[in-house]
């Protein structure tokens, strides 16, 4: 009896150690969580911004391009089709009064 007394004492005092040792590491892991957040915060924030600051510029430069070569073309080629069109209508009208 004595000797599962003694096994009983020692898994006990082993139980309690564990606890502590899980117990701290629970603690280190809970603040470098803590930490690993904070430093995401803090690079997040940066990129964010500067992908702002990308998305902005593009923006502008698309609105630039648009205004001042897009339109245009459409514009011209809009103006070359409708001369065309209006050239096809001349010459099938010459071809009938002619033929």
């Amino acid at each position: 009896m004595l000797a599962v007394a003694v096994i009983r004492d020692i898994a006990i005092i082993v139980l309690a150690v564990e606890s502590l040792v899980v117990g701290a590491l629970l603690i280190i892991l809970i603040l470098q969580i803590r930490s690993l957040t904070q430093m995401l915060e803090e690079e997040v924030q940066p990129i964010l911004e500067s992908t702002r600051e990308t998305v902005s510029t593009v923006r502008g430069t698309t609105v630039f391009i648009s205004d001042t070569f897009v339109r245009p073309v459409i514009s011209v080629a809009g103006y070359a089709s409708a001369a065309n069109r209006v050239i096809g209508v001349l010459a099938r009208r010459r071809r009938r009064e002619g033929g």
